[in-house]
């Protein structure tokens, strides 16, 4: 429960930064978290694919 208080917190934190920063540096930076996601679940994909293990 803490973890999800802390949570909610922190992305209230990270919303109202959003907020006040230029709308072209949150699309940019939305762009680069969408593209490492991506390039994370492609990783997981291929590896699980193939029976090897990340950890």
């Amino acid at each position: 429960m803490l973890f999800l208080v802390v949570t909610l917190l922190l992305l209230g934190v990270a919303l109202g930064t959003v907020v006040h920063a230029p709308l072209s540096f949150t699309v940019v930076a939305g762009a680069v978290i969408a593209v490492w996601l991506g390039v994370f679940a492609l990783r997981e994909r291929h590896g699980r694919r193939h029976g090897t293990s990340a950890h």
